[in-house]
């Protein structure tokens, strides 16, 4: 990290509003809680609040209307979580990049073309009629299918796997294991056999596209899987085929969508939350952690648990899951003094007998 980088320096180059001395040097990053002398930290969520009066940083970032005290200098600015990315980027060296050429091991087809400054690492295969645009990194182990296409500066970590006839746009970032193109789970039933229904449609992943480790994107069955411009997806997440994921849609670890499955733009959805194949998620929408989404989902609006149902009700609901146990002692009252109550009874009708 560059020793002369002050928290002055850091303010400006966030947009932030300083409170406290400008020659404070920044020497690393961290935490709130595991935060040290010399680093700067943040406050995103509300609910780490309290650590800053005990974090021992030399800087926090905070919102513009946080309120509070810090044992040390303060960053206002409208995006804390924004902001630390942003001089993460600054203040770290990048991984450093892998020298453009081919490496010796690589297997690459004689018609594959190779746009400018492009590095292909150990042990890669570049299939016949791959195209792959200026700056890209492919990094060991990788394998590019035939007549796949990749835009220009993007990377793809080791062993990532990309099948036939794939089309991928600028700046892809593949994480290792991730495997794009295979083919969908398609099977007709023929007595006591299933039999494989061909998987002849492609992948299509647009631009700024961020894929965790040991993602799946299924080959369409026919026409086109899609994922759209600027969607992150976190590991571990399968997408079935003819799925269309619209632009800048955001999901977390172990989603499972299931083929012909439509997500609208902007979508957000918390891990492990399942969807039913051939329904819509609507603009905008946010899915909750482990949601089980078996219908669509309008437009604008937060589903929660299984099967999912709007969020209010959800908390609603899980508020009464959570009163069970009381009103189990309640009705074992109950049921104690109505015994009590029958027992007196019969008694009074013996002795008017």
């Amino acid at each position: 990290m560059n020793p002369s980088i002050t928290i002055g320096a850091v303010a400006r180059r966030v947009n932030g509003i300083l409170e406290g001395d400008p020659s404070v040097v920044i020497t690393g990053l961290n935490s709130l809680q595991e935060a040290g002398p010399g680093d700067i930290t943040f406050l995103a969520n509300p609910k780490y609040a309290a650590q800053i009066a005990q974090t021992r940083a030399s800087a926090v970032l905070v919102g513009k209307d946080w309120k509070g005290t810090a044992p040390c200098a303060v960053v206002r600015t409208d995006n804390p979580d924004l902001s630390f990315s942003m001089i993460a980027e600054w203040v770290v060296p990048p991984v450093p990049r892998p020298a453009p050429g081919i490496h010796p091991t690589a297997v690459v087809a004689a018609d594959v073309r190779l746009g400018v400054a492009v590095s292909v690492g150990p042990y890669c295969v570049l299939e016949p009629g791959v195209v792959v645009g200026d700056r890209t990194v492919i990094q060991a182990g990788c394998t590019v299918g035939r007549d796949s296409t990749i835009g220009p500066d993007g990377w793809l970590y080791p062993r990532v796997t990309i099948r036939e006839r794939v089309r991928i746009g600028a700046r892809i970032m593949a994480h290792s294991g991730t495997v794009i193109g295979s083919d969908g789970f398609g099977y007709a039933r023929q007595g006591d056999a299933w039999i494989k229904i061909p998987q002849v449609g492609i992948v299509e992943i647009g631009d700024d596209v961020e894929l965790g480790a040991n993602v799946t994107i299924d080959r369409a069955r026919f026409g086109r899987t899609v994922v759209g411009n600027g969607v992150k997806i976190d590991n571990l997440v399968q997408v079935g085929h003819n799925v269309r994921i619209g632009d800048h849609c955001a999901m977390a670890a172990q989603v499972g969508l299931s083929g012909t499955t439509i997500v609208g733009k902007g979508v957000r959805i918390g891990g492990q939350a399942g969807f039913a194949g051939h329904l819509t998620v609507g603009d905008n929408a946010i899915i909750g952690a482990k949601a089980g989404i078996p219908k669509d989902v309008p437009a604008n609006t937060f589903m929660s648990g299984y099967p999912a149902v709007p969020h209010e009700k959800w908390l609603e609901a899980h508020a009464h899951i959570m009163r069970l146990p009381r009103l189990k002692e309640r009705v074992a009252e109950l049921e104690q003094r109505l015994a009590m109550l029958e027992s007196r009874l019969s008694s009074g009708d013996a002795k008017k007998g």
